[in-house]
């Protein structure tokens, strides 16, 4: 029997809104939380991007929350970056209308004097990145005292960009009644302490992504030093038709899109530095087609959702396992395949090796290939390394659509690489263990 949104409490009036916005049927992860969340008990819940969550704790939101006063939210749901903040309040302001609230955004980038006029009007639900909201608090222009209904959305992406302090001198500012709606795509470490921190006897769900929206996805490793990066680069760029490329620094990011636009490719940035209007207008170039190449800081490994990315390519060498997984979740995406190309420098052995094995990949490099863009061929592996175990090298294998494993933000299968020579299929970790494994902080998004 299929589950509805009534069965679930969602009242007539939101679930027209609901049908209005071609969401009429639940996602698991609403059907597994909404009933304790509608209910007013604490919950988190480990959902990766794409599950469906932001419906999860909007209808909450709107449904349990209630009218603010000049500059006292009575809601706040607070988010890692500028783009997960507008796409968040794009989900919540039609719900939360249907109830008479009011919902605004708060986030870097923009201009200080907006946010401080709007709150000065009222809000009922903010949705805000902790950074601009702190400052908010800091200058008398916000009071969280009215707070009673909390949510914390990609947790694990806020204590890894180094938010959680911040955070939590945030929630001590709310209501000790407070409900608080924690959602991330692994609960352990820092996570985990925020838990129970701030939560008081959590009911805590596990969901997963549906298996059908994962795609096969292509792991190639290439030897480049810092001179070939560039060249080999530019030459998979002017073949994909889409292709985010991941730099370590805001300013390797500048330097290269303009590289790249002197080799003849439509490049634009993306990272911290930029104004949220050009961050704007370099997605909607991206997602139009009209720029084919995006090149951006880890800023861009979550927030950002743009379907049918062909190519990712870490120019950058990922800092752990976890930063790869997020970078390379970019692509194969709503079920479409991939390809995932790291520029590995030769001293970088040993952190390529750590990110493959934490991973379960084939150990090695693999042949320099730009044909690879745009064709079903298999990286194939020149350079084996040994495995942990001391047996010798590790087979290459191939991976498909039926293979492989989830990302950490559970989103897409990212199957293994494969030699050609017909090896069995393995999957490529990237949760569970993986997640287990990732003791590297995440480099904080510039």
């Amino acid at each position: 029997m299929t589950t509805t949104f009534t069965d679930l409490g969602v009242p007539a009036d939101v679930l027209a809104r609901l049908v209005e916005m071609d969401r009429a049927t639940p996602f698991p992860v609403q059907e597994r939380t909404l009933p304790d969340a509608l209910a007013g008990r604490d919950l988190c819940a480990q959902a990766p991007t794409g599950s469906g969550k932001t419906l999860a704790f909007a209808l909450p939101a709107a449904l349990r929350g209630a009218r603010g006063r000049a500059r006292r939210p009575r809601t706040l749901i607070l988010v890692p970056t500028r783009e997960l903040a507008t796409q968040v309040a794009a989900t919540l302001a039609p719900l939360a209308a249907v109830r008479g609230l009011r919902v605004a955004t708060v986030y870097g980038g923009t201009n200080i004097t907006r946010d401080q006029r709007t709150l000065r009007q009222g809000v009922d639900a903010l949705v805000a990145t902790p950074g601009r909201l702190a400052d908010l608090v800091n200058r008398g222009d916000c009071d969280l005292g009215d707070v009673d209904l909390v949510v914390l959305d990609e947790a694990d992406r806020m204590a890894d960009m180094g938010f959680l302090p911040e955070v939590s001198r945030l929630l001590d500012r709310t209501s000790e009644d407070r409900q608080t709606l924690l959602f991330s795509a692994t609960l352990d470490g820092d996570v985990e302490k925020l838990i129970r921190r701030y939560q008081t006897d959590p009911v805590r769900h596990a969901v997963a992504a549906e298996p059908e929206e994962l795609g096969d996805v292509r792991h190639a490793f290439w030897a480049a030093g810092r001179e070939d990066r560039r060249r080999l680069t530019g030459q998979v760029a002017r073949r994909a038709t889409s292709t985010i490329v991941f730099t370590r620094t805001k300013h390797g990011a500048d330097r290269l899109t303009r590289q790249l636009e002197q080799d003849g490719v439509r490049a634009a940035t993306i990272h911290g530095n930029r104004s949220q209007n050009q961050r704007e207008r370099a997605l909607a170039g991206f997602r139009s087609g009209a720029i084919t190449t995006l090149v951006a800081t880890d800023v861009a490994a979550r927030g950002i959702h743009v379907d049918a990315v062909e190519v990712v390519v870490h120019y950058d060498l990922a800092g752990s396992d976890r930063d790869y997984v997020h970078r390379s979740g970019r692509t194969g995406r709503a079920g479409a395949d991939g390809l995932v190309i790291s520029l590995v420098d030769p001293s970088q052995r040993t952190d390529i090796t750590a990110i493959q094995r934490a991973l379960d990949l084939p150990l090695g490099l693999h042949r320099v290939d730009p044909t690879l863009v745009g064709s079903d061929a298999r990286p194939e592996l020149v350079e084996r390394w040994e495995a942990r175990n001391g047996n010798g090298a590790k087979p290459a294998a191939k991976s498909g659509a039926n293979g492989g494993g989830r990302s950490t933000d559970g989103q897409r299968r990212t199957g293994a690489a494969a030699d050609g020579a017909g090896q069995p299929r393995r999957r490529a970790r990237t949760g569970g263990r993986a997640r287990a494994r990732a003791g590297q902080a995440r480099t904080r998004a510039a």
